[in-house]
């Protein structure tokens, strides 16, 4: 029986660039980085406290996927003290908090362009 996602993948061009964005500046952890194919590696990254991490790896011919929107949503327990923590570690939004009926949320891009909400859990 399948039960999680095991990781999900952010389209990126620069892996070295990313590696740092998404280390030092949202504080992801290394999980694995290892070569795999000419020019390319298997960067996964583990998300402190959850089970599902993400890869920074964009398959041959999905060139075109860097700089889009990232179809799901990066949950916290305080939307309002993240974007504050990311923010001060120069992490540019493109939506401050946002109070909804649902919940808040912000949303922010990488280095590459690509756009991802933070919302509370």
């Amino acid at each position: 029986m399948i039960k999680q996602i095991k990781f999900v993948g952010i389209p990126v061009r620069d892996q070295d660039a990313a590696l740092a964005f998404w280390t030092e500046k949202v504080g992801f952890r290394v999980a694995t980085d290892q070569p795999m194919g000419p020019g390319q590696r298997w960067i996964e990254l583990s998300i402190p406290g959850a089970q599902t991490g993400v890869t920074l790896f964009t398959p041959e011919g999905h060139e075109d996927r860097v700089g889009s929107f990232f179809n799901g949503s990066f949950a916290c327990d305080d939307v309002e003290h993240t974007y504050q923590k990311m923010l001060a570690r120069g992490v540019e939004f493109m939506q401050p908090p946002k109070k909804e009926p649902w919940g808040t949320s912000a949303v922010f891009k990488d280095l590459e362009g690509n756009s991802f909400v933070l919302s509370s859990s």
